[in-house]
């Protein structure tokens, strides 16, 4: 079905190009932890170890999550064009992103309720097999954050042709670079979704370790339970955090970020006659906005061109709406 063919558009809306390594790094880690996952609930299973099973039930949960991010990425890339999508494809990377945050609180869950039974109700531990295998899940836990961790920043480019619509609808070709940069948006958080869960496997690893070597020479068999409840505080809460900022950002809850003050500013800058009647900005990409300007000025020479010109100092918006009411006073 063709979209929108009554509307005339020679530019592309998708702001965000993707991010090909990470997809090919979390296919990589996605199998590895798969293998380890399926030795660790086993082993766990098979030696009465709750920390260790607990720690592989986690590790089955990043394998989902992990194939979640991957998922998004290429369902990204294959829809990129499609002009059913208004601004692009981002969004599905950062909706995987809180669908891992939120299973990642479910695992969180479930790690505590387990822990917290067998703290009352303790089973006999093989601590020599369970101690193996969690040092080889620990292994892969490490090499899974090494492939996965982000390695500066991303580049993008982004090219809009400079173009006129009745509606005062502007978009524009960067050709300048400018100090205004806000490196905390930076973050892919599909693929920081993907690093947490990995992250957080790699801990729960070390604090099974912990128990059961605590387990093996001190006789501290309550451990096990006590650390997998530790464990699970910390997913949650690094959890929480993921799911705040993936879910402020599929709400577009941007209106207290820098860039709006910027925009404003900006405005202020062309003509202290202008009032601001209407704003809204959101992310359409990584440090990338889209924003709507309503303004109100009785100054007649005052056009959409002049100022989309003015905020593309802001290489950040990369997609601007204007609409201009000329307000005239009768003397």
């Amino acid at each position: 079905m063709q979209y929108l063919n009554n509307v005339k558009s020679d530019h592309l809306h998708q702001f965000d190009e993707g991010n090909p390594l990470a997809q090919k790094k979390i296919l990589i880690a996605t199998i590895l932890t798969g293998v380890m996952m399926v030795f660790e609930i086993f082993g766990g299973w098979f030696f009465n170890s709750m920390a260790l099973l607990a720690d592989g039930w986690h590790m089955s949960s990043h394998m989902l999550a992990l194939g979640l991010a991957y998922f998004a990425y290429k369902m990204a890339r294959k829809y990129a064009r499609d002009q059913r999508f208004c601004f692009g494809t981002w969004k599905i990377e950062i909706l995987a992103g809180y669908s891992s945050a939120i299973l990642l609180m479910v695992v969180a869950v479930f790690m505590g309720v387990q822990s917290i039974e067998r703290l009352f109700n303790p089973v006999n531990i093989h601590y020599n097999e369970a101690i193996s295998i969690a040092i080889v899940g620990l292994i892969v836990n490490f090499i899974c954050a090494w492939l996965l961790r982000e390695n500066g920043h991303h580049h993008h480019h982004h090219s809009h042709d400079d173009h006129d619509h009745h509606h005062h609808h502007s978009h524009d070709d960067h050709d300048h670079h400018h100090d205004h940069h806000h490196s905390h948006d930076d973050h892919d958080l599909n693929q920081k979704a993907a690093f947490l869960h990995v992250v957080a496997d790699a801990v729960t690893s070390v604090l099974a370790i912990i128990a059961l070597f605590a387990g093996k020479y001190f006789g501290w068999d309550f451990l096990d339970a006590i650390l997998g409840i530790v464990g699970a505080v910390l997913v949650a809460q690094w959890s929480w955090g993921l799911i705040r900022e993936t879910g402020k950002t599929l709400l577009d809850a941007e209106m207290e970020h820098p860039v709006v003050k910027e925009i404003q500013e900006v405005v202020e800058e062309l003509d202290n006659q202008i009032t601001i009647t209407d704003l809204h900005v959101w992310k359409v990409g990584r440090s990338k906005f889209s924003c709507i300007l309503s303004l109100n000025t009785v100054n007649d020479s005052l056009t959409a061109e002049v100022v989309r010109k003015a905020l593309s100092i802001h290489e950040e918006i990369v997609h601007i709406s204007v609409e201009i009411n000329k307000n005239f006073h009768v003397v």
